[in-house]
């Protein structure tokens, strides 16, 4: 029988929110289930820690470097209308080579990756979609920063009343039942806008009225509201892996959870540093959550080192399917490490940033970071807080990981003098 994948991912998530990551409150049993029958990664990180190029590298199964729209830290509002910030679509993708492949396709949630009329979900591979084109939404006027109306149905407006995460939640269910009916094989991107801003929970609707046009919602939020936001989508996860279990389905299909990069305002990433926007590890590294029973034995722990593109070449080596000759991958894929948790795959990881001029390798236990002119070492398996630089302890290994840092930037195209670093806040917004 043909694998199925359900890919879920959660927007600006910490790396320690969920229970079996180390959170600190019980909002995500269904998540934490999921673990405990599959595979978690403890060494997993986003391709960048802000959500639109890391979405890049998702579709493309490559460093999102590669592609213009991706240099925009995030892709904001100017993109409207403008013909090269988003993700072409003569660009193959995960959702067109399955396609292609013979499988359904489907995003439920946010696209982030261009607006009409030159780019969308449809332009790119999927045969449906539902939910926002821009970065952040009010989750009940599902307006955008801009006050702007943004839920659509296949690039068309939605006008389906409700809290947010519940109705994407739903339409992945409807969606199972759909291809559990004619047992077609699929893949379904389920991408959640919770837990972003603005800091709505199911019982927040008398809050929207007064966000329109101001949903980074500067002035409100807590910790508690926070959690809350997960444990909504953690239920939606739940029932979307109940759907999948009352079909007859569960066993063969590959569920993934993650987030597009790391936790911000109220998020926990013990014990990291740093977050959204930061290539220190609260703003790159996130939870991996896998669930396959066919192949996947409960209760593994992995250290693999991964990256969101790996997910790409992963589910194609499981599908059978074979990437474009003309677009080679710069993922890798994982099959072999979910078959048996005990293989390795040797590799370094690279990011850049324009924001700071940031940049960072990662190559087993030893990173390179770099801010600016200011230049670190951390060894991240006795100091994953990197508060203790070896730089100067260590010269020799510092020079070979900024030569081959500086090689493989190298080998990517240059930032662009107009790509845009847009920050939601700064400090005088908050300390």
């Amino acid at each position: 029988m043909a694998t199925n994948f359900v890919f879920i991912l959660a927007d600006d998530l910490g790396y320690a929110d969920l229970g079996s990551y180390g959170g600190r409150a019980p909002v995500s049993p269904n998540l934490d289930r999921l673990a405990a029958r599959g595979l978690r990664f403890t060494q997993g990180y986003s391709n960048s820690p802000v959500c639109s190029p890391t979405r890049f590298a998702l579709m493309t199964g490559r460093y999102q470097y590669r592609l213009r729209g991706a240099a925009e830290e995030p892709m904001s509002g100017r993109a409207r209308g403008h013909p090269e910030i988003g993700l072409q679509p003569a660009h193959p993708t995960l959702p067109s080579i399955l396609r292609d492949a013979g499988y359904r396709t489907a995003l439920v949630g946010k696209w982030h990756l261009g607006y009409p009329p030159h780019f969308g979900a449809l332009k790119s591979g999927y045969e449906e979609h539902f939910g926002p084109n821009s970065g952040g939404v009010d989750y009940f006027t599902h307006t955008d920063r801009e006050g702007r109306y943004d839920l659509q149905e296949n690039g068309e407006p939605a006008r389906a009343a409700g809290y947010l995460t519940d109705l994407l939640s739903q339409r992945a269910i409807d969606y199972v039942r759909r291809r559990a009916a004619d047992r077609a094989p699929f893949l379904l991107s389920l991408h959640y806008t919770a837990p972003h801003w603005p800091w709505e929970t199911r019982d927040d609707a008398a809050l929207a009225a007064g966000l329109i046009g101001k949903i980074a919602h500067l002035d409100g939020g807590s910790i508690r509201t926070y959690q809350r936001m997960i444990h909504h989508m953690d239920e939606g996860i739940g029932q979307v892996a109940a759907a999948l279990e009352s079909a007859g389905l569960l066993e063969d299909t590959l569920i993934v959870f993650t987030s597009d990069n790391g936790g911000e305002r109220f998020s926990d990433n013990w014990p990291l540093v740093g977050g959204k926007m930061d290539l220190t590890e609260g703003g790159i590294r996130v939870p991996y959550v896998v669930h396959w029973p066919r192949a996947v034995a409960a209760g593994g722990v992995t250290d693999q080192l991964a990256i969101t593109m790996d997910w790409v070449p992963t589910f194609f080596d499981a599908a059978g399917a074979r990437a474009h000759p003309d677009y080679p991958l710069d993922g890798a894929s994982l099959l072999p490490v979910l078959r048996d948790p005990r293989n390795r795959i040797d590799r370094a990881l690279y990011w850049r940033m324009k924001h700071r001029d940031q940049r960072a390798m990662r190559d087993g236990r030893w990173k390179y970071l770099a801010i600016g002119a200011n230049e670190y070492l951390f060894d991240l398996d006795a100091d994953e807080r990197e508060r203790a630089n070896l730089a100067a302890r260590h010269p020799d290994r510092l020079a070979a990981f900024r030569a081959r840092y500086a090689q493989w930037n190298a080998s990517m195209p240059p930032v662009p003098e107009d790509a845009r670093v847009s920050l939601i806040y700064t400090d005088k917004d908050m300390p």
